[in-house]
């Protein structure tokens, strides 16, 4: 007979594997544990590399990946090493300042903002009143002028008509001095033998002192005469000098009529316009500008170590940021003789205090061949970016040790 001591031993195992199920639900209902779960899921899922497709996507990219990277060297060997780019470029043009010459009222504005005007169309009218009254003047002082050098000719002309006529009486006097003498020494041996009487030969003697005095008077009158004359010339001469003050002060007295109306002194289109109709205006005034943008040019700031290999005529390639996708071609015209620190107001001085190395930007001058409808979008001011080829430097070509613009050695 067994006694219960002698069951407890064998009853304990059984309480303690209650207890343990009823404390893990899952290891009753039979699920594995945690530690267990990773390496059965990584043993059922197959390995990326073994799939073909995966195998062939990556081959695809390889081969992709080299033959970009074998296109890169390529296209950098044979253009991409000759390309010298900047984005610190914008576009220009030699826009004209619009200024009147004279003084006054603005009557009338011809032009609107942004209009297209040619060379020479008139832009805006000035009251012209005054300068009118004054181109009047001069007018009335240049015909008085005129009348005076008529009036000194026909002077002239009368005193030749006495000059000619005193000639005429001194000839005259002249002859009758010259019968008077020959009478004198013709009768004088008479009296002397007594075929003639004395007084025969003094009234002939008197007669011919008459005859003498006559022809000095005469000669006297053609010499007064002749003075006149060279006094009347003189006066014509005065009158002539007057004419042509009067015509200068005529002149100058219609340009400012001429300058009531501004004209456009190029052709372009009109820019910051700040005129307006009743504004009075003063010589010098700006009042609109006219941008020539048939003449656009780009300005691009290279940095001193990419200008080494850039000369004149070399091919850029233009790219607008208002026109994006599209390629404008160019052509270097100049480089700076000077960087741009060199021409600033206040140069820098580096040869005082402490010294710091900055790279100096030289301007490059760039000649524009945009279509007709590119150019039509593109004004001054304008923000691009620009690409050189120096392929013909590089290559020996447009290669040189002047500096640009000097023209090669003779015999090169």
């Amino acid at each position: 007979m067994s006694t219960p001591d002698s069951h407890a031993p064998a009853g304990a195992p059984s309480l303690s594997s209650s207890s343990t199920s009823s404390a893990d639900p899952r290891r009753a209902s039979g699920d594995a544990p945690d530690a267990g779960e990773p390496h059965q899921e990584n043993a059922a899922r197959p390995s990326p590399l073994k799939n073909p497709r995966v195998r062939l996507a990556l081959s695809i990219a390889t081969l992709l990946l080299a033959a970009g990277g074998i296109w890169w060297a390529y296209h950098w060997w044979t253009e991409g090493r000759f390309l010298e780019a900047t984005n610190n470029a914008y576009l220009q043009a030699d826009s004209v300042a619009v200024a009147p010459r004279i003084n006054g009222h603005v009557t009338e504005v011809l032009v609107r903002d942004n209009q297209a005007v040619r060379a020479g169309e008139p832009l805006v009218r000035i009251d012209s009143r005054n300068y009118q009254a004054m181109l009047e003047q001069a007018q009335a002082v240049t015909a008085v002028r005129e009348a005076d050098i008529a009036a000194a000719r026909a002077n002239i002309e009368a005193q030749n008509a006495a000059l000619e006529q005193a000639r005429a009486q001194e000839e005259a006097a002249r002859t009758s001095l010259a019968f008077a003498g020959s009478e004198v020494r013709r009768f004088e041996p008479l009296a002397l033998t007594g075929a003639d009487t004395h007084e025969h030969v003094e009234a002939l003697r008197h007669q011919r002192d008459q005859a003498q005095a006559q022809y000095t008077g005469a000669r006297a009158q053609v010499r007064s005469a002749q003075g006149r004359v060279l006094a009347l010339r003189a006066q014509l001469a005065q009158a002539q000098a007057g004419l042509k003050q009067a015509q200068a002060d005529l002149d100058r007295a219609r340009i400012p009529v001429d300058d009531a109306v501004v004209t456009a002194p190029i052709a372009g289109r009109i820019g910051d316009r700040t005129v307006q109709v009743g504004q009075v205006v003063a010589a010098g005034t700006r009042l609109m500008s006219v941008v020539p943008l048939d003449a656009l040019y780009l300005q691009a700031n290279f940095k001193e170590t990419q200008v080494g290999w850039i000369r004149p005529g070399q091919p850029a390639r233009i790219e607008v940021d208002a026109l994006p996708g599209v390629r404008i071609d160019g052509e270097v015209e100049s480089v700076s003789p000077g960087t741009g620190s060199q021409f600033a107001l206040l140069p820098a001085e580096n040869a005082t205090g402490n010294f710091t190395k900055i790279v100096q930007r030289l301007t490059v001058r760039i000649k524009l061949q945009p279509t007709p409808e590119q150019r039509q979008v593109l004004v001054p001011g304008m923000s691009v970016e620009v690409t050189v080829d120096t392929r013909s430097a590089r290559e020996g070509t447009g290669r040189t040790d002047r500096p640009t613009g000097t023209p090669p050695a003779a015999g090169r």
